[in-house]
């Protein structure tokens, strides 16, 4: 089955050479540790299985942009492009993934318990969609101490029709509580099309049943995203409440490392949406209002590429946890 996207609000390039190179960077490095961990998965090498995020990048990237280190976000099971937007250092997330001491994790929760609060990143999690709960309740946290932190929960299309949507979105407006919900609408969960298991597909539409604002945005467009994140943001950490943003976007891949990913979607689908990568679209755009030359973008490909093999490096070379350290860190332990 074809599908296209209905994503209004498209923008137009700001004229920020300084953004639009940033964003770019933020994007390539998503896009490289992931092939990077898929590389590695498949080498077998890498415990456990992953989501690998290709192609939503810019989703990721545009709204975290927007954020301050010491607000929240709280992510899903396909996180890594979260992690890594918000500030996880590279090295830790491939660390993690691999289950090892230095992850940022301790080596204990691997690609779906990425966490590091450090830099406001609450956490993946394999439990479809708990961000959105975790995520109102750091939002009314900053509320109740006064600050003008903003929380934002990801999840997908799948998971909007899941109660915690309703408990999620309902709370927070009812209290006014500075939360963004981001839905990276895919069109798939698992292998499900999302056209399948409920009437109105239009997430975004769905706000006004909580009397507040609902934006569908293209999810490949990074400017795109960047602007509407910011609005909904600011509207936050100013005391204007909660917004839902959906972003229409595509997986390159199958749902997890081992699925192929094509009993349930066409070649030409996936080929279709290929042609829709946000890197390029960013890249090609900046060229051609001559905002951005094609060394600027050369320069950071070769950067990142560089720090995508060290992070490998430096997780390939780590150890694991001693055995006798399984009972650190859990609520209770036996007395010796």
């Amino acid at each position: 089955m074809k599908r296209s996207s209905t994503a209004k609000n498209g923008s137009k390039l700001k004229q920020d050479k300084k953004i639009v190179l940033a964003l770019y960077r933020k994007m390539v490095l998503i896009r490289e540790f992931e092939m990077k961990a898929k590389e590695i998965f498949h080498s077998g090498k890498m415990p456990g299985f992953i989501h690998i995020y290709v192609g939503e990048e810019a989703v990721a990237a545009g709204v975290c942009a927007q954020l301050h280190q010491d607000d929240y976000v709280a992510s899903t099971h396909r996180g890594h492009g979260h992690a890594l937007a918000k500030g996880v250092a590279p090295r830790d997330a491939m660390a993690e993934l691999m289950g090892v001491v230095t992850g940022c994790s301790g080596g204990r929760g691997g690609t779906m318990h990425l966490y590091d609060p450090e830099v406001g990143f609450l956490g993946s999690n394999g439990v479809v969609p708990p961000g959105i709960l975790i995520a109102a309740g750091a939002g009314l946290s900053a509320q109740l101490r006064g600050t003008s932190q903003v929380a934002v929960a990801f999840f997908g299309d799948g998971g909007s029709n899941n109660g915690a949507f309703h408990e999620g979105l309902n709370l927070a407006a009812a209290w006014d509580l500075p939360v963004v919900f981001v839905c990276e609408n895919n069109f798939y969960a698992t292998e499900m099309p999302f056209s399948e298991t409920t009437k109105n597909t239009n997430v975004a539409s769905r706000a006004k049943a909580y009397g507040i604002p609902g934006i569908q945005v293209d999810g490949n467009d990074v400017m795109a995203v960047y602007e509407k994140a910011g609005e909904a943001i600011q509207r936050a950490r100013e005391g204007g409440g909660p917004t839902l943003i959906e972003c229409v976007t595509y997986r390159w891949f199958g749902h997890h490392a081992g699925d192929p990913g094509v009993s349930y979607r066409t070649k030409e689908e996936v080929a279709e949406w290929k042609e829709r990568d946000p890197i390029g679209k960013l890249r090609n755009d900046s060229i051609a209002a001559r905002l951005a030359t094609e060394t600027d973008f050369q320069r950071i490909d070769e950067e990142i590429k560089d720090v995508i093999e060290e992070s490998a490096d430096f997780a390939l070379a780590s150890p694991l946890e001693a055995d006798s350290t399984a009972l650190d860190h859990v609520f209770y332990s036996p007395a010796e």
